[in-house]
């Protein structure tokens, strides 16, 4: 009988309610398949050395299927916890490349946002947790990235739209579009509030600094600056039972 093994890798975080948020979604994933084997695997490596620092062991991607080799696993799913294709995903294809033909069967993931379905599933789930508030905007604080899976983040705010939550607007702290395109927007439409959430899967640093920090350039000082009553939710995307819910999902089609 060939051994299975699922390998769940992520960017990784050292802030310890981000931990929360990856370790639901991991959770989630190994109720999928509960007799297999689990593994975890981070992609970046400066949360691998802060955490070794820390006397805490977390694998690379290619250490952990390095091991499943040593143990004789023959057919392995790596699911991704990362939110779109962008370069961190692309980093996975590069590292998984040289161990495809390695195992008898092997299979990698979609990220969270991967089509339209996935735009509209996940519009709806945050829809829910976060319904709308009288003279409130909804800003959802995205990573962001100059690869081209960045337009995800305006078409999500699109779907918002179309399924009637123009309170909702989408902005990322590395990318396009940023806090300053969107904000002169929010005013105009009659909102003087603003809840901050991050459309992150782990609430990390960016979450706690970038966005809720009382630094005058995080988004929370910004825009209370600008004469918004401003307040933060710091709960990652992991955490919402629907987010599980689709990467769930996603497992299961990589293990038929």
């Amino acid at each position: 009988m060939m051994k299975q093994a699922l390998v769940c890798v992520s960017f990784g975080t050292t802030v310890a309610n981000g931990r929360l948020d990856l370790s639901a979604v991991e959770h989630a994933l190994q109720t999928v398949a509960p007799e297999i084997r689990f593994a975890k695997a981070l992609t970046s490596r400066i949360i691998r050395k802060r955490l070794a620092a820390q006397g805490e062991k977390a694998d690379s991607l290619p250490e952990a299927l390095e091991t499943l080799l040593c143990e004789g696993y023959t057919r392995v799913a790596v699911q991704p916890t990362h939110l779109l294709y962008g370069y961190e995903y692309d980093k996975i294809k590069a590292e998984i490349a040289p161990y495809e033909e390695r195992f008898a069967h092997f299979a990698l993931g979609r990220p969270l946002l991967a089509d339209t379905t996935d735009l509209q599933t996940v519009a709806r789930v945050l829809g829910q947790v976060y319904p709308p508030q009288p003279g409130e905007a909804l800003i959802l604080m995205g990573h962001g990235t100059e690869h081209f899976a960045g337009v995800v983040y305006s078409a999500l705010q699109s779907v918002f739209a179309l399924q009637g939550r123009g309170d909702v607007f989408v902005a990322t702290v590395e990318g396009w579009p940023g806090l300053s395109e969107i904000l002169p927007g929010i005013r105009p439409a009659g909102y003087h509030k603003a809840h901050l959430v991050p459309l992150l899967q782990v609430a990390g640093d960016h979450a706690c600094h970038d966005m809720a920090g009382n630094d005058p350039e995080s988004w929370k000082s910004q825009l209370e600056s600008a004469g918004f009553t401003v307040r933060c939710t710091l709960e990652g995307l992991g955490r919402l039972e629907g987010i599980q819910q689709m990467y769930c999902k996603k497992l299961k089609e990589i293990l038929e």
